[in-house]
């Protein structure tokens, strides 16, 4: 982390080199500017992240954001640019991505071909897979986090939740991941996981890809719950050795898990490969999950069709690029 604070004071004279020319979105800790690079007219993103608010200057998920986009360089993670830092603000010049996946789903004029579905799920488990092999957790895989460049290719962004994976016995936080992509594990409060909570994540992405809506929306923490188990199970020691002795695990509806038939019925698209890796990422013991390397060689990917080359992906009517809305479960924390 030392380094990473010595590159950024080293930094401070870069500030001249960009502008900021809109604001294209806003949270809590951070505003994010469409921006340019002056020396070679290049279009960035500019993500300012307002160091002022901390008692102590920065943030500590701002440092390790600027440290692990450093290290994590990969076609489907996004690039980090330069950084450098202005009064009060530390401010990350990112490549600038018009697009995001969440944007294509709602694009009701778009349609998806199984072939692109399985491109845009290929191109997540990369960047996911060069995250876990580099002991990386993203903790906040969603679709407007998967962002898309004009030539099609699909990248990992937003690593303000991201954590190393340490010491096992570290205590982590369970709020994290928007709730609609949270883990079981997370829901019951868990403090100890591992990278299949990103792994949950990316098939319920899978799942939303399919369907062209969220698959398991909760209102909030404790309907989130309900709504997860009503689709795929309540988990019990049976189906779940240990569930019982998380935090939040108490009394649950017992509700019982769905048949492949029932499966086959909600993903009525999907082939019986399809449906078998939806399964296997969404397996409620995080222990039974697949992992990011079993995903990528699953038989779904060598079926035909074969993943669609990103050149010739769909891509957002011209008009309606610049045109991103907040999503209702958006992390306030960007």
């Amino acid at each position: 982390m030392t380094s990473t604070i010595t590159n950024v004071q080293a930094a401070n004279s870069m500030s001249s080199n960009y502008s900021k020319d809109r604001k294209v979105g806003e949270g809590t800790y951070a505003v994010v500017y469409l921006g340019k690079q002056l020396s070679t007219d290049r279009r960035t993103a500019i993500k300012e992240i307002k160091t002022g608010l901390f008692k102590d200057g920065l943030d500590m998920s701002a440092l390790r954001e600027v440290k692990y986009l450093q290290e994590m360089k990969h076609e489907n993670v996004i690039e980090l640019i330069d950084v450098f830092s202005a009064s009060n603000s530390l401010n990350l010049v990112l490549e600038y991505l018009p697009c995001d996946l969440e944007m294509l789903i709602k694009e009701q004029s778009i349609i998806f071909k199984p072939s692109d579905i399985k491109s845009w799920i290929l191109m997540t488990l990369r960047g996911v897979h060069h995250c876990h092999r580099n002991f990386i957790l993203h903790r906040d895989l969603k679709p407007n986090n998967l962002l898309i460049s004009p030539t099609g290719q699909l990248k990992l962004a937003d690593f303000g939740l991201a954590r190393s994976l340490g010491n096992p016995g570290e205590d982590l936080t369970s709020n994290v991941v928007t709730r609609w992509y949270r883990a079981p594990e997370l829901l019951f409060g868990a403090r100890h996981y591992t990278e299949a909570i990103d792994i949950w994540a990316v098939g319920i992405i899978f799942a939303e890809l399919m369907l062209r809506t969220p698959y398991l929306p909760g209102k909030d923490d404790v309907d989130q719950l309900d709504v997860t188990f009503r689709a795929l199970g309540t988990p019990t020691e049976q189906n779940w050795p240990n569930v019982s002795s998380l935090p939040l695990y108490n009394s649950l509806r017992v509700y019982p898990p769905p048949s492949r038939q029932e499966l086959r019925n909600r993903f009525s698209a999907a082939t019986e490969k399809a449906l078998d890796l939806i399964i296997q990422l969404t397996q409620l013991d995080p222990n039974k999950r697949c992992d990011s390397t079993e995903a990528l060689l699953h038989d779904y990917f060598l079926e035909m069709p074969r993943a669609t080359d990103p050149s010739d992906l769909p891509q957002m009517p011209s008009k309606k690029k610049l045109e991103k809305t907040e999503p209702p479960q958006k992390k306030v924390k960007v």
